[in-house]
């Protein structure tokens, strides 16, 4: 008897998804909904925006970070605000939590796509986000602020100037290191070479 490889084809897949799907109902983690449901969507997708600053002085190149309430090292982010584009949305949230204005939009990094669990709003349901990145330069003399955050809940516990070596290692979130990376290909940044 002879096997013949058949193609494997859109239904295949979301059939064995939904099989998946079932089998992990039994356990907190499942975030895979069928978009044949009829009932109530099982998660709500939200749409923000932020951006990675970075300076330039006579000591090297930096960027602007903050600790976040979960106690992880990351960048500005937040909500967009209906009729907001995604760069506006970007430098609000990076003078809301940080404190810098006066950006140089330098150009957009990429979008990441996270899901997790609510802790502040409806606690426990799950958030499918998409948050849209872009660079920023600031004058070498820019000072950063912990500003109190307006959200109940949600804290920036700290802010810090991290120079360009450090920054892939500094960030907390292993889905945003495409992000750095990319940044650091715009930026030509090179390991090898002395940025003081």
């Amino acid at each position: 008897m002879k096997l013949v490889s058949l193609p494997i084809l859109s239904c295949h897949i979301h059939t064995r998804i939904m099989r998946l799907v079932k089998r992990r109902n039994s356990t907190k983690r499942s975030i895979i909904s069928s978009r044949n449901n009829k009932a109530a969507p099982r998660h709500r997708v939200e749409i923000s925006a932020g951006g990675l600053v970075y300076k330039r002085t006579d000591k090297g190149l930096f960027f602007a970070m903050l600790k976040d309430s979960y106690g992880k090292w990351t960048f500005p982010k937040g909500h967009v605000e209906p009729g907001e584009s995604f760069v506006k949305t970007a430098k609000r949230e990076i003078f809301e939590e940080i404190g810098l204005k006066n950006l140089k939009t330098v150009g957009k990094l990429g979008v990441i796509d996270i899901w997790f669990r609510d802790r502040y709003v409806k606690k426990g349901e799950v958030i499918h986000k998409y948050i849209h990145f872009y660079l920023f330069e600031v004058h070498p003399e820019a000072k950063m602020v912990k500003l109190s955050s307006n959200t109940e809940g949600e804290k920036i516990l700290a802010v810090k100037w991290v120079p360009i070596k450090e920054i892939a290692s500094k960030s907390d979130y292993k889905d945003m290191k495409p992000i750095v990376m990319q940044a650091l290909k715009r930026m030509n940044f090179d390991r090898s070479k002395r940025y003081v």
